[in-house]
């Protein structure tokens, strides 16, 4: 599991590591598509996420969890990872919400919700969905359509959503497994009771919708 452990592990190397990022153009591999080749071109993937709390505690900053998504079939191009009741870009901070895009283990860019409140309230459920499209050679990432009593509607509205320059010509490399593998809960397992991806929308270049309700459970107390 990449991207769900202590924050300030991470955060030392981040301004080091966005020098590097000044001089990225192309982040993630290109994807050709052969000539002839009629498959679907997936443009944009949609995944709706819920975590389900079951007793918090504020005075740790408890639960931390951490969701990723990526465009292709690794984690070793970029990507993006969503924090939940922590920050840890360019330094620890203790609840909130912080969209970061990552390229293997090297941070890149991180945009955070203005409230940052920290988790208290026992048997919260949080709702999300974290998307990603290809938009004339730039991927956008973005968190919409959040609702949680910690943090009142979230997403949706340019907080948590990151652009950048790709050579990418599809998301056909995407695949949930991914998603489901690289995310978790890195602190305190024991207080959530439940984080699914619930569901996930793929969307081609034609606008065709094709959707998987398969729920992928990443934890799930007994």
């Amino acid at each position: 599991m990449i991207n769900c452990r202590a924050g300030a592990m991470r955060s030392c190397v981040f301004w080091w590591c966005f020098a590097a990022f000044l001089g990225i153009l192309f982040l993630v591999g290109w994807s050709p598509v052969a000539e002839g080749d009629d498959s679907p071109q997936i443009v944009r993937v949609e995944e709706d996420w819920e975590l389900v709390v079951g007793t918090p505690d504020a005075d740790s900053d408890a639960p931390q969890l951490t969701c990723v998504i990526s465009p292709v079939g690794d984690v070793q191009s970029a990507y993006a990872a969503f924090d939940l009741n922590h920050q840890s870009l360019p330094e620890y901070v203790a609840g909130g919400l912080q969209l970061q895009v990552w390229m293997d283990e090297i941070p890149l860019i991180s945009r955070k919700f203005p409230n940052g409140a920290v988790m208290a309230q026992p048997g919260e459920i949080v709702g999300w969905t974290q998307s990603m499209e290809l938009d004339d050679g730039v991927l956008v990432f973005e968190v919409t359509d959040g609702s949680s009593s910690t943090w009142g509607s979230f997403g949706g509205q340019g907080y948590l959503k990151i652009y950048m320059y790709t050579s990418l010509t599809n998301l056909n490399g995407y695949s949930p497994t991914v998603s489901v593998n690289n995310s978790g809960i890195g602190y305190a397992a024991n207080r959530v009771q439940l984080l699914v991806l619930r569901r996930v929308r793929l969307i081609t270049s034609t606008g065709e919708v094709l959707e998987d309700t398969t729920a992928r459970v990443v934890h799930q107390q007994p």
